[in-house]
Order: structure tokens, then C-alpha cells, then sequence
């Protein structure tokens, strides 16, 4: 009997059982809508920057004057403040197999960095510099940063795109390789050709990164 007793003390009712599941279920569904929101506010984000670098005259003067018209309306106000905040890309990357296009920032700017977007990299050359490179980083796995996260579908031959001050810059993917994760890499490219270098971590490896080196073909 006094078996019995212990045993049912350490037994755990159904109700504590349904609470930890509500609380999982709840933790998980959070998670998800988190990640959906910040996609969705992304490419609100990204549309916005879009706008203001290809037509950055226009969307100026309306903005001006709906404050000028309304200068009592505060969300009118906040709304030109964000505006102002916004940064405009100098260029962007585009990888037609796998349907990515993204704006890249000036390298000294604060949204330069792997946690808001893709990254140039200190030391790289813009695709107008002779026999330079152009090397940029980006996040791979899942969330709404993962924006390398189809890279490993790439494949010696695929052709990047870069658009920088009016040019199309087309290269061909000449180079794949891994190096361990360690913070640095070399870069193993002809040093006579002018080059695009994309840094990601490995599918399925965080303890490796893969190099991507690409060789200009053609400028439009």
C-alpha cells in the first residue's frame, strides 16, 4: 500500500499534462508568427527601398507635400521620418537560378552587416574595379535572414548578376569549395580576371563555410 502511495504521488495529473502541452502548442504557433511577420515586414521594407532608390525625386515630393498639407497629422509625420531612415541600395545581386534578387548597401553603412541583409565585405572591389572582387556574405539555414539559404543549388556554370552605378554585371560560376568556420577564408581565384565571391554557411555543416567564386563574362 504505501508502494502504491508513492507511486501516485509521482504520477502527473492529465491537467498538468494538457497545460504543458498548451504551453508548447503556444510557444511553437508564437515562433511561427514571428517568422512570418518579419518576412512580410522585409519585403514591405524592401519595396519601400526599391522605390525610393529608382525613383527617389518622385516619391520625395509627395511625401513633402502631404506634409506640408497636413502638418498636424502625426502619422503623417512618422511615416516621412521612416521614410528619411531608409537607406538607398547602390547596387544589387541577382542569381536567376534559384530567382534571388536582393539590394546591397555601401560597405560603411550600419545595415551592411549579416543580421540585416547581405554583406559586402571589407577589402572588396565594386564590379567596376579591373580584376577585383566583389565578395559577399549572407546568412544560410532558416528565418526570415537566411537569405543564402538556396545557395547550395548553385552549381560550376550558373551563371550572378550584379547592377551597380547603371551596369549589368554578368558572372560565371567557375569555383566551389568548403573551409572550416573559423571567422576567415582565403579566397582561391585567378587573380588576371575580375570576380564575385559568395560566403555562406554549408548546408547542413555550421562547422564548415562554402566559397562561391564567379568570373565576369560580360557587362550591359
Amino acid at each position: 500500500m504505501a508502494r502504491n502511495k508513492k507511486l501516485n504521488k509521482k504520477r502527473i495529473s492529465p491537467n498538468t499534462v494538457a497545460l504543458i502541452g498548451a504551453v508548447v502548442i503556444t510557444l511553437g504557433g508564437f515562433f511561427l508568427f514571428y517568422n512570418f511577420i518579419s518576412d512580410k515586414r522585409l519585403k514591405a521594407y524592401d519595396y519601400m527601398n526599391e522605390k525610393i532608390t529608382d525613383r527617389q525625386t518622385e516619391i520625395y515630393d509627395v511625401t513633402t507635400k502631404e506634409i506640408a498639407s497636413t502638418n498636424t497629422n502625426e502619422e503623417q509625420i512618422e511615416k516621412q521620418t521612416k521614410y528619411k531612415d531608409i537607406e538607398n541600395y547602390i547596387g544589387y545581386l541577382e542569381i536567376p537560378k534559384i530567382k534571388f534578387r536582393r539590394g546591397f548597401y555601401k560597405i560603411d553603412s550600419k545595415l551592411n552587416n549579416v543580421e540585416s541583409n547581405i554583406q559586402i565585405i571589407k577589402g572588396s572591389n565594386m564590379p567596376d574595379i579591373t580584376n577585383g572582387n566583389l565578395i559577399i556574405a549572407g546568412h544560410s539555414g532558416t528565418g526570415w535572414k537566411a537569405f543564402f539559404k538556396n545557395l547550395y543549388k548553385l552549381e560550376i556554370g550558373d551563371n550572378l548578376i550584379v547592377t551597380y552605378s547603371g551596369l549589368k554585371y554578368t558572372y560565371k560560376i567557375t569555383n566551389i569549395y568548403k573551409e572550416q568556420n573559423t571567422g576567415t577564408i582565403s579566397i582561391k581565384r585567378n587573380y588576371d580576371k575580375t570576380t564575385l565571391t559568395l560566403v555562406t554557411c554549408t548546408k547542413d555543416d555550421s562547422t564548415t563555410q562554402t566559397i562561391y567564386i564567379a568570373e565576369l563574362e560580360n557587362i550591359e
